[in-house]
């Protein structure tokens, strides 16, 4: 195998010297490190031989494939996974081995965080439960992200964004009426529980730096959701029905999504007071379109005018397009906005000047960026998603000292990998 000698940290950053060993899978985990990396930290990412599926391109990957095929190794080119996985050695290495697992153990002394969302018992089944890795490294800090946690009735549970969604709570005030709940099927716990994990390790870190001490951080998918409940949750505590807005607003009126010209094409208008209210008006007069409205109409007054202030705006936005409609309100005042395709978002001058997608990828593929922009982290030091096993030796002689001679016999035994097993 040939190693790509790089810098152990990809990226200058805050984290410059914290070591991350990074188990996790999926969107939540991954994220969550794709945070710790981008900030600097020294990440070394563990997978198993079949961590990136089989070495065959028999499967569609959600996302499809960088560059539109699956090339050569398939297993290293799944788009959803590589955009996650950026700013990482890869070690594949078998945990599931003697060596293995003590090749692992030693790599635990001497990291300073290692982050997993597995299911709640899968690092115990291994023999790498906490009081194991705290026993080699008492200073390590530990996240674990299971989706319901280590305790409970539901901790034996296997747990997937949509379906935590609809547990939490939120599901219920989604929707656009009492007999219609909608779920956003995007998996939206799992980008809440990955922001939220980058927190609790920095202030690990931060703990740390002050007592000397490791800890467990234990968060999951479920609880993540539940602490976005807020709102409906005093609702529920003053005797108010918690009841579903669709595209309304519960202070503001109007505030909705109306149809501009051109298939599913939509544009959001809102008016948050009545100052916005009344350059709105003004707009709907010069259309001929405020005739049944008035101008001081208050916010209760025009929660009880809704529907008829709704159609007034659909009659203005409708035939135009969302562009147009959106520029000329917020000339007049009124906060408005298209509601962007996906290629359109990509697309969009503010999105571009803001340079928030790189393409450093393999085909110039766009990546999404940081939303955190600092002095000292910078895109164009980042580095691409590593292939299987690419830093094997590199790892292992770097952190372990390991020699080359080692590292072989561990090939040889079938504990370290670059590709998946036939």
């Amino acid at each position: 195998m040939t190693v790509n000698k790089q810098p152990a940290a990809a990226v200058d950053g805050p984290l410059n010297g914290v070591r991350v060993l990074d188990l996790t899978h999926v969107w939540a985990g991954p994220l969550a490190v794709r945070f710790l990396a981008d900030f600097g930290a020294e990440v070394v990412r563990v997978e198993a031989p079949t961590g990136r599926g089989p070495q065959q391109a028999s499967y569609s990957p959600l996302g499809g494939w960088l560059g539109g095929a699956p090339g050569e190794r398939p297993w290293d080119n799944n788009a959803m996974f590589v955009k996650l996985m950026r700013n990482r050695r890869g070690l594949c290495i078998d945990l599931k081995t003697d060596a293995g697992r003590q090749t692992f153990l030693q790599l635990v002394g001497e990291a300073d965080v290692l982050v997993e969302n597995f299911s709640a018992h899968t690092m115990q089944n291994l023999g790498l439960g906490f009081e194991t890795l705290q026993a080699v490294n008492p200073g390590l800090i530990y996240l674990t992200m299971p989706g319901f946690g280590h305790s409970g009735p539901l901790a034996e549970r296997v747990a997937f964004g949509p379906t935590v969604e609809a547990m939490s709570g939120l599901t219920d005030v989604f929707g656009y009426g009492d007999d219609e709940p909608r779920n956003t099927a995007m998996a939206l716990m799992d980008p809440v529980s990955g922001v939220n994990a980058v927190a609790a390790v920095v202030a690990a870190l931060q703990t740390r730096r002050q007592n000397g001490s490791g800890c467990k951080l234990e968060m999951t998918l479920h609880e993540g959701g539940v602490s976005y409940c807020g709102p409906w949750l005093l609702d529920q505590q003053l005797g108010v029905h918690a009841a579903r807005w669709a595209t309304r607003h519960p202070q503001m009126v109007p505030h909705g999504t109306y149809a501009a010209a051109g298939d599913d094409q939509w544009v959001v208008i809102t008016c948050a007071d009545d100052h916005q209210w009344q350059n709105l008006y003004r707009v709907l007069a010069e259309e001929n379109l405020a005739e049944h409205l008035q101008a001081d109409w208050g916010l209760a007054t025009r929660r009880s005018h809704e529907a008829e202030i709704d159609a007034a705006i659909a009659k203005l936005v409708a035939g135009t397009p969302k562009a147009t409609v959106a520029a000329r309100l917020q000339v007049a005042g009124v906060p408005a906005g298209a509601v962007a395709t996906v290629p359109e978002m990509v697309a969009d001058p503010q999105v571009q000047a803001r340079g928030f997608f790189v393409a450093y990828e393999r085909h110039a593929t766009p990546m999404p960026g940081n939303p955190i922009k600092m002095p000292s982290m910078q895109p164009q030091q980042w580095r691409q998603c590593p292939g299987l096993g690419e830093h094997n030796a590199e790892v292992l002689e770097d952190w372990l000292g390991l020699s080359p001679e080692e590292t072989q016999d561990l090939y040889a035994q079938g504990v370290l990998h670059d590709k998946p097993p036939a």
